[in-house]
């Protein structure tokens, strides 16, 4: 069996410019002209969706991904939802000290309500003036 030369896909504006040229086919068609496809060793032909849509979203410019850290870890994303955890700890997590900016070290006064707690973050200005009386 002879092998096929690897049609290299389109991108930016060739892709676009072939997509506008192919709006009557179908997506999977739309795809498949594009170069988005592999051939199996069995010479079945399968198209590659989301690696042609993740290609029209950056040929139109669009930006999905958020800034993430500067250690380029994504991690999980805040949902301002927590639960009490088995051993009765609450964790606040490192998504909401990252956009508050907090450090370590960095200290809290705890205020307990009925149905609620409130965390105050300590002035480290207001530290030092009572340490200084």
């Amino acid at each position: 069996m002879a092998k096929q030369k690897k049609i290299e896909p389109l991108v930016g504006e060739d892709l676009l410019k072939k997509v506008k040229e192919l709006e009557s086919e179908s997506k999977e068609d739309k795809a498949k002209r594009c170069g988005y496809y592999t051939v199996t060793k069995n010479g079945i032909e399968r198209v590659n969706m989301m690696k042609f849509l993740n290609a029209l979203i950056d040929a139109e410019g669009i930006q999905l991904d958020s800034s993430s850290g500067a250690n380029g870890r994504g991690g999980r994303s805040a949902s301002y939802r927590i639960s009490v955890q088995s051993n009765g700890n609450l964790l606040i997590g490192s998504a909401y000290t990252k956009q508050m900016g907090l450090k370590s070290g960095d200290e809290f006064i705890i205020t307990l309500g009925k149905k609620h707690i409130r965390l105050k973050q300590v002035d480290p200005e207001d530290l030092q003036e009572e340490e200084e009386d």
